[in-house]
């Protein structure tokens, strides 16, 4: 989902016991603080103490993960539940949401060049936006409600690491963007008059990160998977109760300080604590609301042909685990 660099961090380096061995969880994701749990998870010692030897690398290219995980280099990855829905993912490929992480609350959105009112004043103008990002829903969603589609613009394919320098061009009207490059935007171009146009705060539960599980590692191994999401809500619960460690202890995971830390988390996203990830995940018997909102993004992915394939939520989404957790 969100992407500074292509960045590599190892993680899980704790020693099997003679008397219980690690079991191993390798995991890619695109580089984002919402996926901070994972490493607090690593320096608090919660993997070790849960015998698991975690592994993560950030990738800002999602057909390597993709293919890491159909060949079974890694076991999980992490990123926005509208990415996962996202070509080439058909019934057949390999991966299935196991919990949440964090939704976003503004770390993504549509920067407008000032002379911009509203989304309707879009309208054959030419916006700028990487392919499968969460601010692509929004700005679909926002023309949804003035009868527009994305088809009444101009869309032009960018990198989101470029969208800094591509609103410095008077010709894009608009650039879909994430954090921390949304705010350098509005900080840097103060030339265009920038602002935004919409942000994930406008859509609270609609961008979501989900934590994905190789289903045939699942399947022969649950409790590990079990163990996992145990530690990544301890994590969760830890920022709530000392949110300037964490950022401590984060931070340097990311190349950022502690401070720039908290600004790329306060205001913009929200990790999902284990009762927050049970009310999306639900039961077996008793799904949670994260059914509709892969129902709804499932439409939207299809329309704007980010998706080709209709998932099937019942199929993709799998509860069994975070039902069984409790966090002492």
């Amino acid at each position: 989902m969100k992407s500074l660099k292509v960045l590599a961090v190892a993680l899980g380096l704790a020693c099997a016991t003679a008397a219980h061995a690690d079991d191993t969880v390798r995991i890619m994701a695109p580089v984002w603080t919402g996926f901070a749990p994972v490493v607090v998870a690593q320096e608090l010692g919660y993997f070790r103490d849960a015998h698991l030897s975690v592994d993560l690398k950030f990738s800002d290219e999602r057909s390597d993960v993709m293919a890491a995980m159909a060949h079974g280099s890694i076991e999980l990855e992490m990123r926005a539940l509208n990415e996962y829905q996202g070509r080439p993912r058909d019934e057949n490929t390999p991966g299935i949401i196991i919990g949440s992480i964090d939704r976003s609350l503004g770390g993504d959105g549509v920067i407008v060049d000032g002379s911009i009112h509203d989304v309707t004043d879009l309208k054959g103008k030419t916006v700028a936006s990487e392919s499968n990002i969460p601010g692509r829903l929004l700005l679909q969603m926002e023309l949804h409600k003035h009868g527009m589609t994305l088809a009444d613009l101009k869309m032009k394919e960018i990198l989101t690491s470029d969208s800094v320098a591509v609103f410095a061009d008077p010709s894009i009207a608009a650039v879909v963007t994430y954090q921390p490059f949304l705010q350098q935007i509005m900080t840097i171009s103060s030339s265009r008059q920038p602002k935004e146009l919409v942000s994930s705060a406008d859509y609270p539960d609609y961008i979501v990160d989900v934590i994905v599980a190789r289903n045939d590692d699942l399947k022969a191994n649950p409790d590990k998977y079990k163990r996992f999401l145990t530690c990544i809500y301890k994590a969760v619960a830890y920022y709530k109760s000392n949110p300037d460690d964490f950022a401590k202890l984060a931070a340097p995971h990311f190349d950022l300080s502690a401070d720039e830390f908290k600004k790329s988390v306060v205001g913009s996203l929200e990790y999902t604590d284990l009762a927050q990830s049970k009310t999306y995940m639900g039961t077996p018997g008793k799904p949670g609301k994260m059914v509709d909102i892969f129902n709804t993004l499932m439409g939207l992915n299809i329309e704007n042909g980010a998706a080709s394939v209709h998932l099937d939520a019942a199929r993709s989404i799998d509860s069994s685990l975070i039902a069984a957790i409790s966090i002492p």
